[in-house]
Order: structure tokens, then C-alpha cells, then sequence
């Protein structure tokens, strides 16, 4: 984060109503003195914002890589782009956020691992392409900033970095007194990466006969979570604290529903190394066919054998709680899949192995058929 700012703040403009005179310099002068209003009184407080951007430079710091130019601190953020090693460069970027599923971190209290969403929503969309992530820019912005919650929610966007293998290069921390609630916060991500013009991903490169990878999701990831909350926190009056038995360990709800998303970057990117790789698919909101579709070319389709697999007893307990119909789950969770990778078939077995070994839980779970762009579930998961 280079620098604390102030975006809005109730009543910027003035009081409602009376007088609008425009300003002036010297305006008011020759009447009675009035005391000055502070930065800090209309809620702004630029030192609590410094602080936090000390705590943060260690972190970030971890996060460099040989391409980032200056420090933390400057109006931009500088990255050398080694075009020595392209023969095209493309450019690819993308920008998220993270959804309701703040709403969890604040009602726990709990900030360090919200930052790692927040990285894995938006390169493993860069991923997708072939795209190595080069760096991330992130916005903070809360109504108070108080300095030791920024570095946890920073400290978790730095070590998302991290995992993905890129800089963060700079953000912003925004301060909205007035408008977000002093424990309220939300946060939002830009990164960029970079592929070789004659290996960008999808598509083009799908064929009949390719093999359909999966790749084990941690959980929810960050997705749904508005639906999630009305049917576990309202309608089914669960609390946050409560001890859910399936999912062992004495893991409260809250810890389940806090389970950071997987970050694929580093093994997507070895992958495309080991093997022959068509596409990825990263599966967000849409579940995996509203996500699987759209790296198939008009004639063929995906054929997903739900059976292959076991979704996390998460999904069942949102299922079950809410009466929620099987397309319904499938078109707004994961259930358990956060990840597909189409390679070609000679190259499954090889594709898996690599996987394992990088300690992804992977397996083949379909194939690319003749067919009209559709991806067709197929089946019924594994239970029990």
C-alpha cells in the first residue's frame, strides 16, 4: 500500500440546506473567530494510516521480485517488464474483490487470512490464460483505520503474493468516516501478468478426446456467501461459534466458512510446463458449469462424472439447511472443484502425478465430447 487517503466522508459538502456561498479566501474574516476543524475531527486520521503502512513494509518486502523498481512510498508503483524474454508479450490483468464473506471476518473479528481471497480471486484468473502473475495493486477501504487491523488484512494480501509468486507492487488504504462503519471494511485487488502470445490458453486449443482435471477446492473459496449467510446464519440460526461434528477437529462454523481460497497460480503454471495444457478453468460464481463453459469452443462439450468425487460436508450442510435444489448448489458453489485443467489425454496421468506431488488433490472427472458447447453434469456425487 503506498499511501492513506480520504474518498468520502458524510457531510464533505456542508450542512444540507442554508447557505452554499462559494469559497473564498479570506472569507469570514472581520467576524468572530472560530476555532479550526481538524482533518482527524471530520474522522480522518492520516497518522493512524501512516502506522499501518510501517507495519505492513516488512511483509511487502517478502513479496519483491527482480522486476520491481523503488520502494513503498512513491505515487506509482515501477515494474521492468523483461521483454528479452518474449518473443510477443501480451499483457493480461484482471480485478476482484472478495464479496460477503467480509462480512465473516468482521463479525469474528478475524483479518490475517481474508488478504489470501482476495489474491487467489484474481490470479488464478490470470492463471487462466497461461498468465504468470507478475504483480497486484490492492484497495483498502474502512471507516475507521485502525492500524493493527490494516496489517492483518494486509499482511494476508502479502502472503497471497507470496503463494502466487508476485509483487505487490502498491495499493491504496482509503479512510470513509461516514459512510462505512468504523469495524466495516471492504477490499479490492488489480493484478497483471504476462503470457507469450503463441501459448495464451482456452478455447481455440480444445479438443475432442482432451482429458477434464480436477483440482480439490479448500471449501466455499469466496463464493456465495450471501447465500450462505441467510441460510446458515438466518433462516437456520446457526452461530459462528457453534462446533460443527462433520467437519472434525472441533472446527467451529466460523473457521469453515474463514478457510482461505486455494491458490493455483504456482501449480498452473508448472503444470503448462509439464504437460500439454488447453485450458484452465477457475471455478468462481457459476459454479463449474457456468465457468467449465466458457473455455469450450461451440462443437464440443465437457462431460463432468459428479461421481469421482465427494464435496465437503460444508456443501451438504448448506444444502440440507436451506432446501436447496442440486442445479441451484451447482450454479452458485464450487462443490469442491476450484480449479480444471483440459490437457490432452496423453497427458493425464502425467497431468494428476505432477499435481499430487505438488500436494494438489487432483483427478480426472470427464472429457471433451463432440457436442454444442454445453458442459453435462453427469451422475451423483459420492456421499458418506
Amino acid at each position: 500500500m503506498t499511501h492513506v487517503s480520504e474518498r468520502n466522508s458524510a457531510g464533505s459538502n456542508g450542512a444540507e440546506g442554508g447557505d452554499r456561498r462559494p469559497w473564498t479566501a479570506g472569507a469570514g474574516r472581520g467576524g468572530a473567530r472560530k476555532r479550526a476543524v481538524t482533518y482527524a475531527e471530520a474522522g480522518v486520521s492520516i497518522e493512524a494510516g501512516d502506522r499501518a503502512v510501517e507495519l505492513l513494509k516488512s511483509k511487502v518486502k517478502k513479496t519483491t521480485r527482480p522486476e520491481v523498481m523503488g520502494d513503498l512510498g512513491g505515487f506509482s508503483g515501477l515494474f521492468r517488464l523483461n521483454t528479452a524474454k518474449y518473443k510477443s508479450p501480451i499483457l493480461a490483468s484482471s480485478t476482484d474483490g472478495v464479496g460477503t464473506k467480509l462480512v465473516i471476518a468482521q463479525q469474528l473479528d478475524i483479518h490475517d487470512t481474508i488478504g489470501i481471497d482476495l489474491v487467489a480471486m484474481v490470479v488464478d484468473d490470470l492463471v487462466a490464460c497461461g498468465a504468470e502473475p507478475l504483480f497486484l495493486l490492492d484497495y483498502i477501504a474502512c471507516g475507521e483505520v485502525v492500524p493493527d487491523k490494516v496489517a492483518e488484512i494486509g499482511a494476508g494480501i502479502a502472503d497471497g503474493c507470496r503463494y502466487a509468486g508476485c509483487a505487490l507492487l502498491g495499493g491504496e488504504t482509503a479512510e470513509h468516516p461516514g459512510v462505512l462503519r468504523p469495524d466495516e471494511y471492504d477490499v479490492s485487488a488489480t493484478g497483471v501478468g504476462v503470457v507469450e502470445e503463441s501459448e495464451i490458453l482456452g478455447r481455440e486449443r480444445v479438443e475432442v478426446g482432451d482429458a477434464v482435471i480436477a483440482m480439490r477446492s479448500s471449501g466455499l473459496h469466496s463464493n456465495g456467501y450471501s447465500l450462505v449467510r441467510h441460510v446458515l446464519l438466518g433462516a437456520g440460526r446457526m452461530r459462528l461459534d457453534s462446533v460443527v461434528d462433520d467437519f472434525g477437529s472441533q472446527r467451529t462454523l466460523g473457521e469453515e466458512l474463514l478457510t482461505p481460497t486455494k491458490i493455483y497460480a504456482k501449480d498452473c503454471l508448472g503444470l503448462i510446463e509439464e504437460t500439454e495444457v488447453r485450458a484452465f478453468s477457475h471455478v468462481t460464481g457459476g459454479g463449474i458449469p457456468g465457468n467449465l463453459v466458457r473455455v469450450l469452443p461451440e462443437h464440443v462439450d465437457a462431460v463432468v462424472d459428479r461421481s469421482t468425487w465427494r464435496p465437503q460436508p460444508i456443501f451438504d450442510l448448506i444444502q440440507a439447511k436451506g432446501r436447496i435444489e442440486d442445479h441451484e448448489m451447482e450454479a452458485t458453489f464450487n462443490m469442491g472443484v476450484g480449479m480444471f485443467a483440459v490437457v490432452s489425454s496423453d497427458d493425464a496421468d502425467r497431468a494428476m502425478a505432477y499435481l499430487t506431488g505438488r500436494g494438489v488433490e487432483a483427478w480426472q472427472v470427464g472429457e471433451i465430447i463432440d457436442g454444442t458447447g454445453e458442459v453435462q453434469m453427469m451422475g451423483q456425487y459420492t456421499r458418506g
